[in-house]
């Protein structure tokens, strides 16, 4: 789907007067404020839910704007964006005077991207500036990959839902530290760790925890209402059958190699072979199963190669407990 100018226009609008405008990206649908305004950025922090020390991404239109944000562009950074941007990459940089404290959590450093989405970016250039974008959902939950699911989670809390279709991606960006000699992945998403070690000529580490806060890192994010419990793939059928038996009403994610094994859940999605698709479809799986009614899902995480890891990483926070925020 393409947005009509008039609705692009009527976005870039919403957002220089201080509102919040959701937008879609290749990833996910983001919560948008012009990243300049700090009272804009506070209110995406009180629709969603967020703690305020989470830090934020800032979405830019082009590589050639990266210099206006952060204080010194690394060549590392300026050779992992001629290759990945526009696309599913977020850089972290030294923050520059135009990024609010309230956009990176009180850090010193800022996340910035180039979304490859023809409507984000068309919004982008209406706009004219930076646009601070988390996940449009309630913090913790589900992120949404469709116009319909941000209208359903956030509703009237949002000023302007732009609709641009299904993201192509369905999970969020990588994110890369890129302040130190040797970068580091801070979240898997959609740059798998391979691409990014063949455009680097080095591997890189995925550390559990890092000095940099950054999105994504909470103990629990990306879940659903049933609790999810992952298992080994060879145990997902005996396992998902045993709680259905014990009065659950179980959802079950079930991997391509068990595709003609039948199970007795309340509800079962049949993942796709293709990790593309997978990673695609994830978000929009368990928020299906949900809407069924499950209580519990129960999955395997991948292979953690590829759209793999990031997937892992999804289900496991997913898994993970949940916030008390």
């Amino acid at each position: 789907m393409t947005a009509r100018t008039s609705d692009i226009e009527k976005a870039a609008g919403v957002l220089r007067a201080g509102g919040l405008v959701a937008l879609p990206t290749e990833t996910v649908y983001g919560l948008g404020a012009n990243a300049e305004d700090p009272a804009a950025v506070s209110r995406i922090f009180q629709v969603k839910g967020r703690p305020p020390s989470h830090p934020l991404i800032v979405h830019l239109g082009g590589a050639e704007q990266l210099g206006d944000w952060v204080q010194d562009v690394p060549a590392t950074a300026r050779l992992l964006a001629k290759h990945f941007w526009p696309g599913p990459l977020t850089l972290v940089l030294r923050r520059g005077s135009r990024v609010p404290l309230e956009a990176t959590g009180g850090l010193e450093t800022v996340a910035v991207r180039v979304p490859d989405h023809p409507v984000a970016l068309a919004l982008l250039s209406a706009f004219g500036g930076g646009v601070t974008a988390p996940s449009a959902n309630r913090f913790g939950s589900i992120s949404p990959t469709t116009a319909d699911h941000v209208r359903a989670e956030l509703g009237d809390a949002v000023d302007f839902v732009l609709d641009g279709g299904p993201c192509e991606v369905g999970v969020e960006s990588t994110i890369v530290d890129a302040t130190e000699e040797i970068p580091c992945i801070l979240r898997p998403g959609g740059v798998t760790r391979e691409d990014l070690e063949v455009v680097l000529g080095c591997p890189l580490a995925v550390p559990s925890t890092s000095r940099v806060r950054v999105p994504g890192q909470h103990p629990s994010h990306y879940a659903p209402r049933a609790r999810v419990v992952l298992v080994e793939p060879e145990k997902v059928v005996a396992e998902a059958e045993l709680a259905q038996e014990l009065g659950h009403r179980v959802g079950v994610l079930l991997p391509p190699s068990f595709a003609d094994v039948p199970v007795k859940a309340h509800a079962v999605v049949a993942l796709p072979a293709s990790m593309a698709a997978y990673a695609r479809g994830l978000y929009g799986f368990l928020r299906d199963l949900d809407q069924q009614g499950c209580d519990l899902i129960v999955a395997s995480v991948p292979a953690e190669e590829g759209l793999g890891l990031a997937i892992a990483n999804r289900l496991r926070r997913a898994a993970g407990p949940r916030p008390t925020v």
